[in-house]
């Protein structure tokens, strides 16, 4: 009789608590579950925009869903707002999204259904947000890297990157050390020391490839027809696409993230590109726009004039050069071509 007992008291349990399935289950006795989320568990590539949705298998109490029962981490707790309709609760974040990021979503067993049952344990679940523009793999390490040569006719410093050469060989770079390459190194396809030089080369070249061919193609945001002279306008983020040569030439070309500093830009050139320097030619970051968010993808060859502040990185198909005294924030990367800078160039790493 002893040994009946528990089991007695467990089926009673079960009964009254009515959020376990058993013989004995109650039609108000269904525990509420989550039955999907977007995004689902270990999505890949998700947009930095996205508003997150939980779905739940009944109606839940709304005054139960909020910032405290629902969670979104990345490199920190994410504050957003959080509604309900239906059987489904929705997460939208106060910023975008950061890109790179693995992200944890939980639902605490705080929220309940319209009856009083609560969810009986927590669910969690993990995604991964794409770029902020265009992966850029083991190139971001580069300031300049070139396929077929690199050329400095005068005094030139490269800051906090790394330059390198392939399958172009040690003799292909010219003009270092008078040029300088300041807290980085300098590779080139030939080099044995130190040990794996060649492969790393190779795969930074690869990741290159790859990443001009991502921004070529890329089609999300909407793509803007734009041609000619860009100086004098402000663009917000997005893809601009061009058939002809560009060129910033009278006035400076502004790029404004609105506040978002995830923002992120991707120039479609299929001509040559130009900056005439000196006065006008420069280009411009306001709200929160950065650098490293910037992206030239050019089939055709690229001059920054003399005195050109240019941000971004290039991806190029041929020769890039730098003419006397322009400047840089950003990145040179030719996949077939040669970098030539000139005099006092500064290139930063964005």
């Amino acid at each position: 009789m002893s040994s009946l007992l528990p089991t007695l008291f467990l089926a009673s349990v079960l009964l009254f608590t009515g959020c376990q399935k058993d013989d004995y289950e109650e039609i108000i006795g269904v525990c509420p579950v989550v039955l999907t989320t977007d995004p689902s568990n270990l999505s890949l590539n998700v947009p930095l925009d996205k508003t997150v949705t939980i779905r739940f298998n009944t109606e839940m109490n709304s005054a139960t869903i909020n910032s405290t029962s629902i969670l979104l981490v990345g490199s920190d707790t994410l504050p957003g707002t959080v509604t309900y309709s239906g059987t489904t609760a929705s997460f939208k974040p106060l910023l975008n999204l950061e890109p790179f990021t693995v992200y944890t979503g939980t639902v605490t067993t705080s929220v309940k259904d319209i009856t009083g049952n609560a969810l009986q344990q927590k669910y969690v679940w993990t995604f991964n947000t794409g770029a902020a523009g265009v992966n850029m793999g083991s190139t971001s390490r580069f300031a300049i890297l070139a396929a077929t040569g690199i050329n400095s006719t005068g005094f030139s410093e490269v800051h906090d990157a790394d330059m390198g050469v392939s399958p172009g060989l040690r003799s292909s770079i010219v003009g270092f050390p008078l040029g300088e390459v300041i807290n980085g190194s300098v590779f080139a396809a030939d080099d044995l020391f130190p040990s794996g030089i060649p492969a790393m080369l190779l795969q930074a070249h690869e990741d290159l490839s790859t990443a001009y061919s991502f921004a070529q193609n890329a089609t999300s945001p909407t793509v803007t027809i734009i041609s000619g002279d860009l100086g004098g306008r402000t663009l917000v983020p997005g893809i601009y696409k061009s058939s002809t040569t560009t060129f910033i030439e009278n006035g400076n070309l502004t790029l404004n993230a609105n506040g978002d500093p995830n923002a992120f830009w991707i120039f479609q050139m299929s001509s040559d590109f130009f900056t005439q320097g000196g006065t006008g030619g420069d280009v411009i970051l306001t709200g929160g726009a950065q650098a490293r968010n910037i992206f030239w993808q050019m089939d055709g060859s690229a001059i920054l004039g003399n005195s050109t502040s240019f941000k971004g990185t290039i991806l190029g198909a041929t020769t890039l050069r730098m003419n006397a005294n322009a400047t840089i924030d950003g990145r040179l990367l030719s996949k077939n071509g040669t970098v030539v800078l000139s005099q006092a160039n500064i290139i930063h790493k964005p």
